[in-house]
């Protein structure tokens, strides 16, 4: 998967880049319109090392905030599996917070908690959360009605084991949303660090970008591209290795 992942990334980056250059030799724009390749090569070695230190810096919260969006939507997909009252409130307020555009929260979020760690977090979380939830919720509100029928039949039926029996029906299907989800996470992470963080490979394409830097630019997605596909790739090894398990 790792490796599948990473150069499937390479072919998308080099046809992206190769129409760019198409273009610039088409139109006969100059180097500092779209980049040349020795131009590219050239700022990659200035800059590698702090934009690989910032690449790694947004990928400890896209980490972070992956996980604690998947324990909101969890716990969030839990409670609000049922077709009561109280369930269909909870899964009222969970949309009713994602209607609001992240554009909206983000300085709210940037004056209550700054332009550091924290804020990078809440809005990594807050996109990926969301098709989380709704998946979660997809799972647990479908009864498995085989099994759940005997364990209800013998009386030994509890919400836990409710739970456990569509979590593990559905085993495949989470895993394949989980693994999406860091998608999700690191682009929230980098749109909070585009916007006012001080940190971050999100904050390198945005002096880049000041800069009209269009070759540092290029280098900061390379590295982004090749980290989310070897995450991702670990994150889809390791659900398979899980739902292996479940078959044995």
């Amino acid at each position: 998967m790792l490796v599948r992942r990473t150069y499937q990334f390479l072919i998308v980056y080099c046809i992206g880049l190769a129409s760019l250059l198409g273009l610039k030799y088409a139109l006969s724009l100059s180097d500092y319109v779209i980049p040349s390749i020795p131009l590219i090569l050239e700022t990659a070695e200035q800059v590698f090392s702090d934009y690989l230190r910032a690449a790694f810096s947004t990928l400890s919260v896209t980490v972070l905030g992956q996980i604690i969006s998947i324990i909101l939507a969890f716990s969030v997909g839990i409670a609000g599996r049922k077709s009561s009252w109280l369930g269909s409130f909870i899964r009222a307020t969970a949309y009713n917070i994602q209607a609001y555009p992240i554009v909206a929260l983000a300085p709210i979020i940037f004056i209550l908690l700054g332009d550091g760690f924290l804020s990078r977090l809440l809005i990594a979380s807050i996109i990926c959360y969301f098709p989380l939830l709704l998946s979660v919720l997809g799972v647990m509100a479908a009864p498995v009605q085989e099994i759940e029928h005997f364990y209800q039949a013998t009386g030994r039926m509890s919400w836990q084991l409710e739970v456990k029996i569509r979590a593990f029906e559905n085993l495949s299907k989470l895993t394949t949303v989980i693994s999406g989800s860091a998608t999700l996470a690191m682009a929230g992470t980098i749109v909070a660090e585009f916007i006012a963080a001080n940190a971050g490979i999100g904050y390198s394409i945005r002096t880049a970008l000041y800069q009209s830097d269009l070759a540092k630019i290029f280098v900061a997605l390379f590295l982004i591209g090749i980290i989310i596909s070897l995450y991702q790739g670990l994150l889809e090894n390791i659900g398979q290795w899980i739902i292996q398990k479940k078959l044995e």
